[in-house]
């Protein structure tokens, strides 16, 4: 724990509707979790479907708390345009990082376990994690 300060937490998606919801659920199921921050980045600047750099870059900058932000993507150039974000080095915050889990179930966990002040090696650990969640 950082003196108080909470791991942010990005979700991007294709879609905007899908980031949105996402993060409402992952926060509803974490209690309300209101003090985690996290940030919805779906979709285009124009509201269309895809991804965009400066909405990724935008929602990380507001949930950097200085203590790391966990970046999770749904599909393939989200993913893309996550990595290619941290190769530039400067278009996101010190300490994010691109986490390679399930886009609900490992939202859900990042959520739940930034709440308790956890660190970030923690809240990724949680969201890797939900890979082994078994549904029979």
């Amino acid at each position: 724990m950082s003196d108080g300060k909470l791991v942010g937490i990005v979700l991007v998606s294709h879609s905007a509707e899908v980031a949105t919801s996402v993060a409402e659920l992952a926060k509803g199921l974490a209690g309300g979790a209101t003090e985690v921050p996290v940030a919805a980045a779906g979709g285009t600047e124009g509201g269309g479907l895809g991804t965009s750099a400066e909405l990724i870059a935008a929602a990380a900058a507001s949930v950097d708390r200085g203590v790391g932000v966990a970046v999770l993507t749904d599909l393939g150039s989200a993913v893309l345009t996550v990595k290619a974000l941290l190769a530039e080095g400067d278009e996101l915050p010190d300490g994010a990082r691109l986490v390679d889990a399930p886009f609900v179930e490992g939202a859900v966990a990042a959520v739940v376990t930034a709440a308790t002040g956890a660190d970030l090696d923690a809240v990724e650990a949680a969201a890797v994690e939900a890979y082994s969640y078994r549904k029979v």
